[in-house]
Protein backbone atom coordinates (compact mmCIF):
# COMPACT_ATOMS: atom_id res chain seq x y z
CA UNK A 1 0.00 0.00 0.00
CA UNK A 2 1.39 3.36 -0.99
CA UNK A 3 2.57 5.76 1.96
CA UNK A 4 1.04 9.61 2.41
CA UNK A 5 4.09 11.17 0.72
CA UNK A 6 3.97 9.10 -2.22
CA UNK A 7 0.02 9.93 -2.78
CA UNK A 8 1.67 13.35 -2.55
CA UNK A 9 4.08 13.45 -4.92
CA UNK A 10 1.63 11.29 -7.63
CA UNK A 11 -1.52 13.30 -6.99
CA UNK A 12 -0.39 16.33 -5.77
CA UNK A 13 -3.68 18.10 -3.88
CA UNK A 14 -5.77 14.85 -2.11
CA UNK A 15 -9.18 15.81 0.03
CA UNK A 16 -9.22 14.16 3.27
CA UNK A 17 -12.84 12.99 4.52
CA UNK A 18 -13.41 11.24 7.61
CA UNK A 19 -17.02 11.07 9.42
CA UNK A 20 -16.32 8.23 11.85
CA UNK A 21 -17.00 10.20 14.66
CA UNK A 22 -19.08 12.79 16.47
CA UNK A 23 -17.17 15.33 14.83
CA UNK A 24 -16.43 15.49 10.48
CA UNK A 25 -13.30 16.37 9.85
CA UNK A 26 -11.94 17.36 6.12
CA UNK A 27 -8.43 18.05 5.54
CA UNK A 28 -7.09 19.49 2.14
CA UNK A 29 -3.25 17.92 1.89
CA UNK A 30 -0.79 19.12 -0.59
CA UNK A 31 2.21 18.37 -1.91
CA UNK A 32 3.49 22.13 -2.13
CA UNK A 33 2.09 23.74 0.87
CA UNK A 34 0.86 23.54 4.21
CA UNK A 35 -2.14 20.97 4.94
CA UNK A 36 -5.50 22.59 6.52
CA UNK A 37 -8.62 21.09 8.24
CA UNK A 38 -12.39 21.81 8.84
CA UNK A 39 -14.05 20.77 11.57
CA UNK A 40 -17.66 20.90 12.11
CA UNK A 41 -20.11 18.59 14.17
CA UNK A 42 -23.03 19.11 11.20
CA UNK A 43 -24.51 15.83 10.16
CA UNK A 44 -22.08 13.92 7.42
CA UNK A 45 -24.86 15.07 4.52
CA UNK A 46 -24.57 18.73 4.47
CA UNK A 47 -20.73 19.31 6.45
CA UNK A 48 -19.24 17.35 3.70
CA UNK A 49 -19.31 19.98 1.28
CA UNK A 50 -19.42 22.86 3.55
CA UNK A 51 -15.53 21.95 4.95
CA UNK A 52 -14.87 21.26 0.98
CA UNK A 53 -15.99 24.56 -0.54
CA UNK A 54 -14.53 26.66 2.64
CA UNK A 55 -10.92 24.86 2.11
CA UNK A 56 -11.19 24.96 -1.39
CA UNK A 57 -12.20 28.88 -1.34
CA UNK A 58 -8.84 29.18 1.47
CA UNK A 59 -6.68 27.63 -0.93
CA UNK A 60 -8.13 29.29 -4.24
CA UNK A 61 -8.13 25.78 -5.80
CA UNK A 62 -11.22 24.47 -7.82
CA UNK A 63 -13.17 21.37 -7.17
CA UNK A 64 -11.57 20.20 -10.15
CA UNK A 65 -8.18 20.91 -9.48
CA UNK A 66 -7.97 18.06 -6.24
CA UNK A 67 -6.02 15.33 -7.84
CA UNK A 68 -7.51 12.30 -5.63
CA UNK A 69 -9.34 11.67 -2.01
CA UNK A 70 -8.61 9.78 1.10
CA UNK A 71 -11.64 8.90 3.18
CA UNK A 72 -12.34 6.70 6.19
CA UNK A 73 -13.95 3.21 5.87
CA UNK A 74 -15.07 3.04 9.71
CA UNK A 75 -15.20 1.56 12.02
CA UNK A 76 -17.00 4.41 13.71
CA UNK A 77 -20.52 6.02 12.38
CA UNK A 78 -21.85 3.58 9.58
CA UNK A 79 -24.08 6.65 8.63
CA UNK A 80 -21.65 9.05 8.43
CA UNK A 81 -19.24 6.76 6.27
CA UNK A 82 -22.25 5.71 4.60
CA UNK A 83 -22.17 9.25 3.22
CA UNK A 84 -19.14 10.19 2.52
CA UNK A 85 -18.69 6.80 0.38
CA UNK A 86 -22.17 7.92 -1.42
CA UNK A 87 -20.55 11.49 -2.19
CA UNK A 88 -17.04 9.95 -3.38
CA UNK A 89 -19.03 7.83 -5.82
CA UNK A 90 -20.98 10.84 -7.14
CA UNK A 91 -18.07 12.91 -7.60
CA UNK A 92 -16.08 9.97 -9.39
CA UNK A 93 -19.14 9.76 -11.95
CA UNK A 94 -18.64 13.92 -12.52
CA UNK A 95 -14.50 13.13 -12.76
CA UNK A 96 -12.93 9.88 -12.13
CA UNK A 97 -9.82 10.07 -9.64
CA UNK A 98 -7.87 7.66 -7.62
CA UNK A 99 -9.61 7.39 -4.13
CA UNK A 100 -7.87 5.45 -1.17
CA UNK A 101 -9.53 4.44 2.30
CA UNK A 102 -8.02 4.23 5.69
CA UNK A 103 -9.32 2.60 9.01
CA UNK A 104 -9.79 4.58 12.08
CA UNK A 105 -8.64 2.58 14.88
CA UNK A 106 -5.47 1.81 12.91
CA UNK A 107 -3.95 5.77 12.66
CA UNK A 108 -5.61 6.20 15.87
CA UNK A 109 -3.14 3.18 17.02
CA UNK A 110 -0.40 4.85 15.28
CA UNK A 111 -0.73 8.09 16.29
CA UNK A 112 -0.81 6.56 20.03
CA UNK A 113 2.31 4.64 19.62
CA UNK A 114 4.24 7.71 17.80
CA UNK A 115 3.30 9.54 21.19
CA UNK A 116 3.90 7.38 23.66
CA UNK A 117 6.37 4.71 24.42
CA UNK A 118 6.19 1.68 22.04
CA UNK A 119 4.31 -1.33 23.87
CA UNK A 120 1.56 -3.18 22.65
CA UNK A 121 -2.23 -2.39 23.15
CA UNK A 122 -5.46 -2.43 21.17
CA UNK A 123 -7.56 0.35 20.27
CA UNK A 124 -10.97 -0.36 20.38
CA UNK A 125 -14.85 1.27 19.57
CA UNK A 126 -18.49 -0.29 19.85
CA UNK A 127 -19.64 -2.70 17.31
CA UNK A 128 -22.94 -3.06 19.33
CA UNK A 129 -24.44 -6.36 20.16
CA UNK A 130 -21.82 -6.68 22.93
CA UNK A 131 -19.16 -7.03 20.60
CA UNK A 132 -16.29 -4.58 20.03
CA UNK A 133 -13.95 -3.30 17.10
CA UNK A 134 -10.16 -4.41 18.10
CA UNK A 135 -7.24 -2.85 16.44
CA UNK A 136 -3.91 -4.32 18.03
CA UNK A 137 -1.02 -2.40 18.02
CA UNK A 138 2.25 -4.47 18.58
CA UNK A 139 5.22 -2.81 20.38
CA UNK A 140 7.10 -3.28 16.79
CA UNK A 141 4.14 -1.07 15.03
CA UNK A 142 2.59 -4.11 13.30
CA UNK A 143 -1.00 -3.46 12.51
CA UNK A 144 -2.79 -7.38 12.64
CA UNK A 145 -5.64 -6.94 10.68
CA UNK A 146 -8.96 -5.49 12.54
CA UNK A 147 -11.26 -7.83 14.39
CA UNK A 148 -14.63 -7.86 15.85
CA UNK A 149 -14.85 -9.44 19.33
CA UNK A 150 -16.77 -10.45 22.28
CA UNK A 151 -16.44 -8.00 25.07
CA UNK A 152 -14.80 -11.29 26.89
CA UNK A 153 -12.54 -11.87 24.24
CA UNK A 154 -10.53 -7.98 24.78
CA UNK A 155 -8.05 -9.71 26.48
CA UNK A 156 -6.02 -8.16 29.74
CA UNK A 157 -3.71 -5.64 27.74
CA UNK A 158 -3.96 -1.81 27.80
CA UNK A 159 -6.91 -0.61 25.75
CA UNK A 160 -7.90 2.84 24.04
CA UNK A 161 -10.71 4.11 22.91
CA UNK A 162 -10.61 6.97 20.24
CA UNK A 163 -12.43 10.77 21.60
CA UNK A 164 -15.21 11.26 20.23
CA UNK A 165 -16.43 7.69 18.98
CA UNK A 166 -20.19 7.22 19.85
CA UNK A 167 -20.31 4.48 22.41
CA UNK A 168 -23.70 2.42 23.23
CA UNK A 169 -22.19 0.26 26.34
CA UNK A 170 -19.15 0.37 28.66
CA UNK A 171 -16.07 -1.59 28.43
CA UNK A 172 -15.71 -4.39 30.35
CA UNK A 173 -12.51 -2.87 32.19
CA UNK A 174 -11.05 0.71 31.62
CA UNK A 175 -9.95 2.25 28.38
CA UNK A 176 -8.14 5.13 28.02
CA UNK A 177 -9.24 8.02 25.54
CA UNK A 178 -6.58 8.66 22.59
CA UNK A 179 -6.51 11.13 20.37
CA UNK A 180 -8.66 11.69 16.71
CA UNK A 181 -7.67 14.73 15.83
CA UNK A 182 -6.90 14.66 12.24
CA UNK A 183 -4.66 17.31 12.01
CA UNK A 184 -2.33 16.06 14.76
CA UNK A 185 -2.44 12.50 13.01
CA UNK A 186 -1.57 12.96 9.45
CA UNK A 187 1.48 14.97 10.17
CA UNK A 188 2.98 11.85 11.37
CA UNK A 189 1.73 9.70 8.43
CA UNK A 190 3.75 10.58 5.95
CA UNK A 191 5.69 7.25 5.74
CA UNK A 192 3.16 5.02 7.24
CA UNK A 193 2.17 2.32 5.22
CA UNK A 194 -2.25 2.47 5.85
CA UNK A 195 -3.68 3.52 2.72
CA UNK A 196 -5.21 1.31 0.34
CA UNK A 197 -6.56 2.25 -3.51
CA UNK A 198 -10.48 1.66 -4.01
CA UNK A 199 -12.43 1.90 -7.09
CA UNK A 200 -15.54 1.58 -5.08
CA UNK A 201 -15.80 3.63 -2.15
CA UNK A 202 -17.55 2.06 0.72
CA UNK A 203 -18.03 1.52 4.33
CA UNK A 204 -15.62 -1.46 5.93
CA UNK A 205 -17.49 -4.24 6.97
CA UNK A 206 -16.08 -7.64 9.18
CA UNK A 207 -17.92 -9.85 6.72
CA UNK A 208 -19.74 -9.49 3.49
CA UNK A 209 -23.81 -8.79 4.01
CA UNK A 210 -25.46 -12.63 4.10
CA UNK A 211 -29.35 -12.36 2.92
CA UNK A 212 -31.12 -14.89 4.10
CA UNK A 213 -33.56 -16.26 0.85
CA UNK A 214 -36.74 -17.16 1.45
CA UNK A 215 -38.60 -19.77 -0.33
CA UNK A 216 -41.04 -18.39 -3.21
CA UNK A 217 -44.11 -20.17 -4.48
CA UNK A 218 -45.51 -19.15 -7.69
CA UNK A 219 -48.81 -19.52 -8.29
CA UNK A 220 -50.30 -19.76 -11.71
CA UNK A 221 -53.89 -18.40 -12.98
CA UNK A 222 -55.36 -21.92 -13.33
CA UNK A 223 -54.19 -22.52 -9.38
CA UNK A 224 -55.95 -19.35 -8.49
CA UNK A 225 -58.89 -20.01 -10.27
CA UNK A 226 -59.28 -23.82 -8.74
CA UNK A 227 -58.79 -22.58 -4.99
Amino acid sequence: MPSLSQLLTDQRDLLVLDAASTQLQVGLLRRDAAEIWRTTPQEAGRGIFTCARELLDESQLRFDDIGGFIYCEGPGSMLGVRTVAMALRTWQVLKLRPTFAYQSLAIAGYFERMQNTPREFAVIADARRDTWHRQVVRATGELPPLQRVSAAELGAGELAMPENFRVWANPPRPAKTCSYDLAKIFSVLKNADLFRQTENPDSFQHEAPDYKKSPVQIHSIETADKK
